[in-house]
């Protein structure tokens, strides 16, 4: 059983969107299923804070501008404050020498990266979860910095947990379609995937679309999923994912973290490139035949979406192969895993 705290730094807005911030939290389940108290800093919605409150993780912002010299100074106080000897950081805007500050103020230090967005790496871990993370991307790393690469280490929250035995068997027809695009959307892309299920054509087809907390466009898909030709079920505030996306056949997503879920559930999944970050991640999917995607989402027509699901729908056989490919990739031990690595370290001592 642990005895000692874990803080988590990371951001959450409209902006930047709730990804970081939810992969984060299934690493927090994980911490407090073994034990141990989990702690938040960082700027987030009101949510999200509300979500975290749920989990019995307590939220504070920072009075420091993210990523700056004061911000790895300040979080490493409140780690001292709490009694954390770890400290979890996700976002890009934490580079090598907030790494190198943290880590100075006797910090074990797990970083969560996407694309090596930094100039050099001095965690104690460096995770990469996407299926195009590789070891060059973090060439300029100090000599004791492990690196966690790849699907293998993908982050699940505790709600996906129970899906890891039996795991779940798709269904041998297609008649529900889920749309998850994110919690903030800024680009209204779920709006266009909306239209798109409204063109679809399928008796007894259902479809559900996610609207995540942090959209502020709400009303105007409200109003498109009216309009459409089949029932279209909006919900907000989702708090197990796990089971909704059970509840279905085929998905339209973009191309972060909800991927990893989608797969790990087997639910093949049309991908949206919402962000650059996410282009990687896509076409490593599309490549490993575990998913398709679409590429950028300012180039992908209304059309197009559509017909990739009605292939989905149409084609039971390319469904599961799709599912089963994609369940292979993520067998949902990576969260376990990260937090192994993180127990191994038994000695905190400053850098």
């Amino acid at each position: 059983m642990l005895d000692e705290p874990l803080l988590i730094r990371a951001d959450g807005s409209p902006e930047i969107g709730t990804g970081h911030v939810m992969r984060c939290l299934a690493l927090a389940q994980a911490w407090q299923a073994e034990g141990g108290s989990v702690y938040f800093v960082g700027e987030i919605t009101e949510g999200l804070e509300s979500r975290l409150r749920e989990e019995g993780i307590t939220a504070r912002a920072l009075e420091s501008s993210p990523g700056e010299k004061n911000d790895a100074l300040e979080t490493a106080r409140k780690a001292q404050v709490v009694g954390a000897s770890w400290v979890v950081v996700d976002g890009y805007h934490f580079d090598g020498s907030y790494q190198r500050r943290l880590r100075g103020e006797g910090m074990r230090m797990l970083l969560l990266d996407d694309y090596g967005h930094a100039d050099h790496y001095d965690a104690d871990l460096v995770l990469n979860q996407n299926i195009d993370a590789e070891t060059a991307l973090y060439d300029d790393r100090s000599e004791d910095t492990e690196l966690l690469l790849g699907p293998r280490f993908a982050l699940l929250r505790k709600e996906f947990w129970p899906w890891c035995e039996p795991r779940r068997t798709p269904r041998s027809e297609a008649h529900r379609v889920l749309v998850t695009l994110g919690g903030a959307d800024p680009d209204n892309c779920t709006e266009k995937a909306v239209r798109a299920l409204g063109q679809l054509e399928k008796e007894g087809l259902r479809c559900t679309v996610v609207v995540g907390e942090s959209n502020p466009r709400e009303s105007s898909i409200c109003a498109a999923a009216e309009r459409a030709e089949i029932p279209i079920n909006l919900r907000s505030n989702v708090s197990d994912m796990a089971a909704l996306m059970a509840e279905h056949d085929i998905a339209v997503s973009a191309g972060g973290s909800t991927c990893w879920e989608l797969a790990f559930t087997g639910i093949p999944n049309v991908i949206l490139v919402l962000a650059d970050n996410q282009r990687g991640i896509a076409e490593g999917l599309d490549e490993a035949g575990t998913a398709l995607n679409l590429g950028w989402h300012e180039k992908v027509e209304k059309k197009e979406i559509t017909e990739q699901i009605e292939k989905l729908l149409r084609n039971d056989e390319k469904r599961l192969r799709v599912a089963r490919k994609a369940q292979e990739l993520v067998d949902g031990q990576g969260t376990e895993r990260v937090l192994g690595k993180m127990l191994a370290h038994k000695a905190y001592v400053v850098s």
